[in-house]
């Protein structure tokens, strides 16, 4: 599973306010069962919710959203079925979010 691939979220209950997971965890330690994931929530929906270090307007899909990296979670590896593509040009918001939620920095 490619760091920074786009799955969709196939939890019923939680996939209207965050249609996509970004799975953020290196390969190197692909063989755990679970993927460290953060949501991404529709733009329109969470634009206030938007502090620009740590909850970045990531742009997939010719749509708007925003990274919700306080939300940051580990799913089972086997939720997440196919991947729909890909933010690693956008990987600098994704780890700047990362480190500024962790230090503050």
């Amino acid at each position: 599973m490619p760091q920074f691939d786009v799955y969709k979220n196939n939890n019923k209950n939680t996939r209207t306010a965050f249609p996509y997971l970004v799975d953020i965890q290196h390969q190197i330690i692909s063989d755990l069962a679970t993927r460290l994931v953060i949501p991404m929530g529709k733009f329109d929906t969470f634009s206030d919710k938007n502090i620009q270090r740590l909850t970045p307007r990531i742009t997939f899909d010719d749509q708007q959203y925003l990274l919700l990296t306080p939300q940051l979670t580990s799913i089972p590896s086997h939720l997440l079925k196919e991947s729909v593509g890909t933010i690693e040009m956008q990987r600098d918001l994704v780890i700047n979010a990362l480190d500024f939620a962790i230090t503050g920095i």
